[in-house]
């Protein structure tokens, strides 16, 4: 995600990024414009072939795990209670993981992957219900398995894959790097659509269309919205890949996940929207809804939820 420095400090986890562009101050004596929020639609329960949804899958960028659950995040979960929740950006060592989550009897299957360099930097959990068939970290290649991005589970019938994607940083320093992960992700992702069909989730650190951010020419040239990673993304869907919310929801303007702490962001509704549900073709029938979870607090991004039909 396009990582803001809080106020007089470094962002923890090193990824610097550009933190949204901020609004432009009105002038004096002019009213602010009232934000335009998004609301939340009613769940559909239902695919568009009429089978009813039997799975959900929740996804959530915590901004460092320990944080989030003092912020009562577990609570959040306990009332949305998907059959799997991934986490991102947990910023903990499996050694200093909180016993609240730990501990956790709705979720007796928990994976976890960290940075092997850094401690406190990236790291990516998937907690669930049912045991995976088998579960992998990483995606093969050592260059980038050493930071604990991805954590892929197979089922039965298709393979869920967790990422907290590199971000290209402030500067965009970490942009070239950025790019080979994108083609390296891709040709994994690819390679296990061959075998059965996935679903992708996590803060995929890009606004992928104008309409997914709230200030677009401001940040063309920042982390998150550059030429480069759009175009990444765009390879990932020709690639066979489907953004289930913009499949459901082609035209919803002002639907975003990340904020910024700065300026009231998130107050202002001035966000972007990095965190996705990516679907294989073949899933797509069974596509019930995706969610974003505006409401929920605890971290500078919210979750997501999706409704499948298997």
């Amino acid at each position: 995600m396009p990582k803001r420095a809080k106020k007089n400090e470094e962002a923890v986890d090193g990824e610097t990024g550009n933190g949204a562009e901020p609004a432009k101050k009105e002038k004096k004596g002019k009213e602010p414009e009232a934000p335009i929020l998004y609301e939340d639609p009613p769940d559909k329960m239902t695919s568009k072939d009429g089978r009813a949804a039997n799975m959900k899958i929740t996804s959530w960028n915590v901004d460092g795990l320990r944080a989030w659950v003092k912020k009562n995040g577990l609570d959040w979960v306990r009332k949305e209670d998907p059959d799997v929740l991934c986490l991102q950006e947990t910023k903990c060592a499996e050694k200093a993981l909180p016993s609240e989550i730990t501990n956790m009897p709705e979720y007796p299957h928990k994976y976890w992957a960290g940075s092997e360099d850094k401690e406190g930097y990236s790291g990516v959990a998937m907690l669930c219900k049912t045991e995976p068939l088998n579960v992998t970290y990483g995606i093969g290649k050592e260059e980038h398995d050493k930071e604990g991005r991805v954590i892929t589970a197979e089922f039965p019938s298709f393979f869920l894959v967790t990422a907290y994607v590199p971000n290209a940083s402030r500067g965009l320093v970490r942009l070239d790097y950025r790019k080979t992960w994108d083609v390296d992700f891709r040709a994994y992702l690819s390679d296990l659509d061959k075998r059965k069909p996935l679903v992708l989730c996590g803060d995929l650190n890009v606004a992928h269309q104008e309409i997914d951010l709230k200030n677009p020419k401001g940040n063309r040239k920042n982390a998150g919205f550059t030429p480069e990673e759009r175009e990444g993304f765009t390879e990932l869907l020709k690639a066979g890949f489907t953004d289930s919310f913009r499949e459901l929801y082609p035209e919803q303007a002002n639907a975003y996940t990340f904020w910024t702490y700065m300026m009231n962001a998130r107050g202002k509704n001035v966000g972007w929207r990095l965190d996705y549900f990516l679907l294989s073709s073949a899933l797509l029938p069974g596509l019930c809804d995706s969610k974003i979870r505006n409401t929920a607090m605890g971290s500078d991004h919210c979750p997501i939820t999706l409704h499948l039909a298997m």
